[in-house]
């Protein structure tokens, strides 16, 4: 089974730009509770892990936790994310907590992993393995680039959960409906909704979800690959509908146990997975030892201005920080830089490909974006040959929902219909459409209802922050 689509991936790099850093406050406050939490795992299983260094963390979105692992315990290694933007956002991390040492920052795959064999000591991944359907294909890679007695700490899984009617889908809290909340509240709207909460938008962005795996096949995939292991499993007990459930469970387990809890409740798994063999403990050394091209995984060496290079014409400068390895194609069709069949409002130069119903730029990093009243705007340009497929990314405030009609977002490309959308939540949209053959493509987004928030005096309905011409799947 293929690790993750092409287009799993191009959702991936948005995602991870758009959220990492959207909201500075907010996202502060979530990694510095979420490094409390993983700091106080890791630190109970110190004996277990041995060695740190050299570390490496996959999926770091913008490397808190790899931040916290080279300051709070003082280890040498590397932060890699599939999007180079959120890596860069790591920057502010270190001025907002007043931080000396830093990870290397790569964007790079983690199921092609641009490492040597047995090169590191101590690999993480935190909620993200569930985002490839394929997820052996990253364990392969973690096992190969692990020495000998080397350890993967893999954490904050979603457990698949056996009580529930998996009717939908639910989004985040924030974006809840009041009684969704209240069921949350009550412990009860696990029983009604497929697999985690939070997962919904993460899907609608283009993200596919594993969330099929149970505490079994979480440990049958482990012990494939590693000799030995230690499991922290975390039930939920929101409310009284699971505290019961679970205190039960856990009464009838003959060794008193979470596992049978587990089972039927779902939650998360926090294990530690040692490749067999004596430590070796590998020196951080010079960077270019550690690493391979991704690809012909050949040795790189360090050329002028910090690039690494290889022998098979690979280049990869340091450019604002980060060493971008994804292999050529997928770097070129994830990173295509300034593109008419581009609108994205993060960047600059954007402004040329609008053409009228957008308001001033607003927001911050990747979370930039334009209001919209009735309608907007703006042209692409086709720039690759093949079937192609409209993608606009939005947001919408829950003020759209108080107006009392219902809200409706409709799109026309070269002045044919090319879809209605009727969200029936706040948050993050993306919607997506296939287009007929055109050099040239005129987009008009229409949103309603309209609402007003004085004493500005603009109207609103919602955000939009990029729209682009995607290839066809």
């Amino acid at each position: 089974m293929k690790a993750q689509t092409l287009s799993t991936k191009r959702a991936e790099v948005e995602w991870h730009n758009f959220a990492s850093f959207g909201q500075p406050e907010r996202a502060l406050a979530v990694y510095e509770e979420e490094n409390r939490r993983r700091g106080g795992l890791l630190a109970k299983h110190l004996d277990f892990i041995g060695p740190l260094e050299a570390f490496l963390e996959i999926g770091a979105a913008a490397g808190h936790s790899s931040y916290m692992l080279a300051n709070q315990f003082g280890a040498r290694g590397f932060a890699l994310d599939i999007s180079a933007d959120a890596l860069r956002h790591g920057a502010h991390l270190m001025d907002a907590w007043g931080l000396r040492n830093a990870p290397v920052r790569v964007a790079g795959d983690a199921a092609n992993l641009p490492f040597q064999d047995g090169s590191l000591q101590f690999v993480m991944a935190f909620q993200m393995l569930s985002q490839f359907t394929g997820m052996e294909q990253v364990f392969r890679e973690v096992h190969r680039v692990l020495a000998p007695g080397g350890v993967f700490f893999l954490a904050e899984e979603p457990l698949r959960r056996l009580l529930t009617l998996g009717l939908y889908r639910c989004p985040y809290r924030e974006s809840m409906k009041p009684w969704e909340r209240k069921l949350d509240e009550w412990g009860l709207l696990g029983y009604l909704v497929r697999d985690v909460i939070g997962a919904a938008q993460e899907e609608d962005f283009g993200i596919r979800q594993n969330h099929s795996m149970g505490l079994r096949r979480w440990h049958d995939l482990i012990h494939e690959y590693f000799a030995a292991a230690e499991y922290e499993i975390f039930v939920p007990e929101r409310g009284w509908g699971e505290r019961i459930v679970k205190k039960m469970a856990v009464r009838l387990d003959r060794h008193r146990s979470v596992w049978r809890a587990a089972r039927l409740l779902g939650g998360t798994l926090a294990a530690f997975c040692r490749k067999a063999g004596a430590v070796s403990a590998p020196s951080f050394g010079r960077l270019e030892s550690l690493l391979r091209c991704p690809d012909c995984h050949a040795p790189f060496e360090i050329v002028e201005s910090y690039t690494l290079a290889c022998a098979c014409g690979y280049r990869a400068p340091l450019e604002d920080g980060v060493y971008n390895l994804l292999p050529s194609r997928e770097k070129t069709e994830l990173y295509p830089g300034d593109r008419e069949d581009t609108v994205d409002f993060s960047r600059p130069g954007h402004e040329d490909s609008l053409l009228s119903g957008w308001s001033e730029i607003e927001g911050v990093f990747g979370n930039k974006y334009r209001w919209i009243a009735r309608r907007a705007a703006a042209r692409l340009k086709r720039t690759r040959e093949g079937p192609q497929r409209l993608r606009i990314r939005g947001h919408a405030h829950e003020l759209f929902f108080q107006q009392g009609d219902a809200p409706r977002i409709e799109v026309k490309v070269n002045g044919a219909g090319a879809g209605v959308w009727k969200p029936d939540r706040p948050g993050v949209f993306v919607l997506e459409a296939d287009v007929a053959e055109a050099a040239e493509y005129v987009v008009e987004i229409s949103a309603a209802p309209v609402w007003t928030c004085p004493p500005d005096d603009r109207e609103f309905t919602v955000t939009i922050s990029m729209l682009r011409l995607i290839p066809r799947e």
